[in-house]
């Protein structure tokens, strides 16, 4: 049984061409999901007029066999962290409100638009993009799209792009991912979520958190459309097909130091049976320790690169508007003002040596394998402290920003039946290995549908 009702972009893409729907009514049922449920929380700005415009024209291009791509006329979404031209990057904070508007659009947004996606509206994300829980005081905290009634955390910092994808608010959207962003909040409503190499995709035009660890990357309902939006943010004028691999023989490091500690049974389980599924079809699973992990904390442990670059950018915005900021994000950005340049050197060398290190030991993987993030979403109430949100915050980030430390593509699969909670089996490939980790994604993806 498939996990989502709504259908892929290849699906939209084949009924555009083949007549039995129309751009303009995509727009329009996209549009009417945006204005009821979680809606209102999930976009900070939506393009109804633009969307409408856009959409009509890509059905005229159409009947006259100018379509741009068989793509064009598929509506998508972008995080309030990317430059539209003539909006305000608010990035999720009022305290950008009296910012001027974008002069251009960023490379990332400009591909797609080039193909004819159609961007239906801003997500709401994490203020700055500085934590993984996904939590906005002032736009609202869109509810995971699991458990509605009790109300759970749609992770963070993509926090709204997740949610969208779930919820079939657009066909997918561009998140950005410097510890997990995109990752975190696919695993915690259902869908996939996939960080590339960093260097692949420009990050020109996007408000930076850490310039040495951010990546672009989708968020969508299967590996096939997060295969489609990569391929053209990176670059392609045309959207190459998936490589199929066959899952027999291949090699499985499953890491287990670090990222299994305080996992739960809500994750435990469906992890579980997820490599026992690998296993069936043939992968060879071998059990995978990197000891140079356990650096990770201590090398952040005054804040890391991220601190220190964010402190760098924010530092004039903070002098003028840091009452306006969200106190929790301010407080993690004020890290970063107690680094000195040795703080921040130790940092860089710290890093590179794991990266070596970890080299080292995935050499002989295909991927390697281990849960996205150890918990089943959260309750929104339970982060209400602020010993629960830095703890929780830490333990949904731990995990996903290995990947970006060792600078690697990394890629979310939900692993959960439906009806359980939530859960993200994550596979890291090797640095620029992005087009083998995505047809490996799918073939794992295929077994895991059931």
């Amino acid at each position: 049984m498939p996990r989502h009702a709504f259908p892929t972009i290849a699906e939209a893409a084949d009924a555009l061409e083949n007549g039995s729907v129309t751009a303009a009514a995509l727009v329009e049922d996209t549009l009417a999901l945006m204005s009821e449920g979680e809606g209102p929380r999930v976009f900070t700005e939506i393009h109804a007029k633009a969307a409408r415009d856009s959409a009509l024209a890509m059905d005229q291009l159409r009947l006259v066999g100018r379509a741009p791509s068989r793509f064009a006329g598929i509506p998508i979404t972008v995080k309030d962290l990317f430059d539209e031209a003539g909006h305000v990057t608010r990035a999720g904070s009022i305290a950008r409100d009296g910012a001027a508007p974008a002069t251009a659009t960023a490379p990332v947004v400009a591909r797609l638009e080039r193909q004819g996606f159609v961007v239906v509206g801003r997500t709401n994300m994490t203020e700055f993009a500085f934590s993984g829980l996904g939590v906005n005081p002032h736009y609202g905290t869109p509810k995971s799209a699991w458990d509605r009634e009790t109300g759970r955390l749609p992770g963070g910092s993509s926090s709204g792009a997740g949610v969208a994808a779930a919820d079939g608010m657009g066909f997918g959207g561009l998140g950005t991912d410097t510890g997990g962003s995109c990752r975190i909040p696919a695993a915690l409503n259902g869908v996939v979520g996939f960080k590339p190499t960093a260097r692949r995709v420009p990050i020109q035009g996007v408000l930076p958190l850490s310039p040495s660890l951010d990546s672009v990357g989708p968020l969508a309902r299967s590996v096939g459309c997060c295969h489609v939006l990569d391929a053209f943010i990176s670059g392609a004028e045309a959207a190459p097909g998936l490589r199929e691999i066959d899952l027999s023989g291949l090699r499985f490091g499953v890491l287990h130091n670090v990222v299994e500690e305080g996992m739960e049974g809500e994750v435990a389980r469906p992890y579980a049976r997820a490599l026992a599924l690998l296993e069936k079809a043939g992968a060879k699973l071998i059990d995978l320790e990197i000891p140079a992990l356990g650096r990770l904390a201590q090398i952040n442990a005054k804040g890391g690169l991220t601190a220190s670059e964010a402190y760098a950018w924010h530092q004039e915005l903070i002098e003028s508007d840091g009452t306006r900021y969200d106190p929790l994000i301010l407080k993690r950005i004020m890290r970063g003002s107690a680094m000195t340049a040795a703080d921040y050197l130790a940092a860089a060398k710290g890093r590179a040596e794991v990266i070596a290190a970890a080299t080292a030991a995935t050499t002989p993987f295909d991927a390697v394998i281990c849960p996205t993030v150890p918990l089943a979403p959260p309750p929104i109430a339970a982060v209400a402290e602020e010993s629960e949100y830095n703890r929780i915050n830490l333990l949904l980030l731990r995990n996903t920003a290995i990947a970006n430390a060792l600078d690697r593509c990394a890629i979310s699969l939900p692993c959960h039946l439906p009806g359980e909670a939530p859960a993200g089996l994550m596979l890291m490939g090797e640095e620029m290995g992005d087009a083998r980790l995505l047809a490996i994604a799918a073939a794992v993806e295929k077994i895991l549908d059931v």
